[in-house]
């Protein structure tokens, strides 16, 4: 039998506890010093003035396996997901090959298993190879053992109106979710990669109009309210889709949306030195967008932050800024980044922040034993955080095996100090399991 003890922790910031993990279940909970529970052959975290939050859940993560172990292997990606206190990431479809048959989402489950430090769970693609023409096997992915219930083609959009709604009619059956690339491609083509105004303009860039993002938002809000299924709007990243999800929640229409650390931090005018690292898709936006995506997640009205973790090799990304790969690390500083954006400025407080990074991930994704209650018997899938920490990024020491990090040389606030999978440390202090042992965390 394996037990762990967190003792005295904030539980979500609402006062301290001992918190006594057995067997990977929650089986104690007692005020803080005052457990009854035996200490005895009990690996004991110290957790004084540290926050506990029930383990995060990223809904976008890019773990490139199969087809591109050079720049992420779903083991490299498990390793930088735990050291940022996730305990569940949703591997995206975009590999190669593309994850759209039962065979690629099975071999997705087994190789996150055979990492063992997070639950990676396989998104398949929509459409046969991305190639948005035929529905992929959505019925054969959701039955087989990894139990698909998100699709996406995300990198490029589902933006085929009748193929978008015969995939809503056809995952109603399951409860599933399309998660879309919102990017009309002819208002928005593959080269786009600078929101669309006068920096674009200047820099000579490619541009990216907000209302590519905008009108894909809207029609597919309007055909999940007719087939009666669920979309999810993955990256937002302008002002007015929010207002469009906003006019759908008041309407029940069965639709949710995620924010991603960089849009809710990063400005256009990172663009003006050309540098690659900051080229994402869809591209960073003005102030005035970030600051509606905060309200909005404040709000409740986008219901997660997610990574959108896209590492990739030094030769796809060291390029001119037009010609270079989409994307940036994201999961060894998302909860940093919500800390120095959210919950420092006061938007956000411990509970919604469990909330945003868990809760609702995990509600959306169909992932039952997280983002639950920290409560006795219930999964001991946990996060711990130091909240007042300062930090500076060294992007040079990510876990991931790229270096395509924005935040690096950046200081943030808030760090992951454990966390725990079914009761079992699998990152203490940045290091995984194996590297640490049970002196430490005593």
């Amino acid at each position: 039998m394996s037990a762990l003890l967190i003792r005295g922790a904030s539980v979500c910031g609402q006062g301290s506890a001992d918190v006594l993990v057995r067997d990977g279940v929650i089986v104690e909970i007692g005020s803080a010093g005052k457990g009854s529970a035996t200490t005895k052959g009990v690996r004991v975290l110290d957790a004084d003035g540290l926050v506990l939050l029930p383990g995060l859940v990223d809904l976008h993560t890019h773990l490139r396996e199969p087809g591109r172990e050079d720049a992420e292997t779903i083991a490299s990606g498990s390793a930088a997901a735990a050291a940022g206190g996730f305990t569940a990431v949703l591997a995206m479809a975009n590999t190669d090959p593309v994850c759209d048959t039962a065979e690629v989402a099975e071999r997705v489950l087994d190789l996150g298993r055979a990492a063992g430090l997070v639950d990676v769970q396989a998104v398949g693609a929509v459409s046969k190879g991305l190639a948005g023409i035929e529905l992929a096997e959505l019925g054969l992915m959701a039955r087989s053992r990894a139990r698909v219930r998100v699709f996406s083609d995300d990198g490029r959009c589902v933006h085929d109106a009748r193929l978008m709604r015969r995939a809503l009619d056809y995952i109603r059956a399951f409860d599933g979710v399309i998660s879309q690339h919102s990017q009309d491609p002819r208002l928005a083509d593959g080269n786009a990669c600078c929101h669309e105004g006068e920096l674009s303009g200047r820099l000579g860039l490619p541009a990216w109009p907000a209302v590519a993002e905008e009108v894909i938002v809207a029609r597919d809000v309007q055909l999940a309210r007719h087939t009666g299924s669920r979309v999810h709007v993955a990256h937002v990243s302008t002002a007015e889709s929010v207002e469009v999800l906003r006019w759908a929640k008041a309407r029940g229409i069965g639709v949710t949306a995620e924010a991603t650390p960089h849009h809710l931090a990063l400005g256009t005018e990172l663009l003006t030195g050309y540098d690659p690292v900051f080229k994402v898709n869809p591209p960073l936006r003005p102030t005035a967008d970030q600051e509606a995506l905060r309200s909005a997640l404040a709000e409740g009205v986008i219901d997660a932050v997610a990574t959108d973790h896209a590492p990739h090799a030094r030769h796809d990304k060291e390029h001119a800024f037009p010609t270079a790969a989409f994307g940036m690390l994201g999961l060894e500083t998302a909860l940093g980044v919500v800390v120095e954006t959210l919950v420092r400025p006061g938007l956000l407080d411990w509970v919604q922040v469990a909330d945003r990074m868990s809760v609702r991930p995990a509600r959306i994704a169909g992932l039952a034993d997280h983002g639950r209650p920290i409560a006795v018997g219930e999964p001991g899938n946990l996060t711990l955080v130091d909240p007042d920490a300062e930090w500076i990024v060294d992007g040079t020491r990510s876990h991931s095996r790229s270096r395509n990090n924005p935040w690096h040389g950046r200081t943030l606030h808030g760090a992951v100090v454990a966390t725990v999978l079914r009761g079992e440390c699998t990152a203490y202090r940045g290091r995984l399991r194996g590297q640490f042992g049970a002196e430490e965390i005593a």
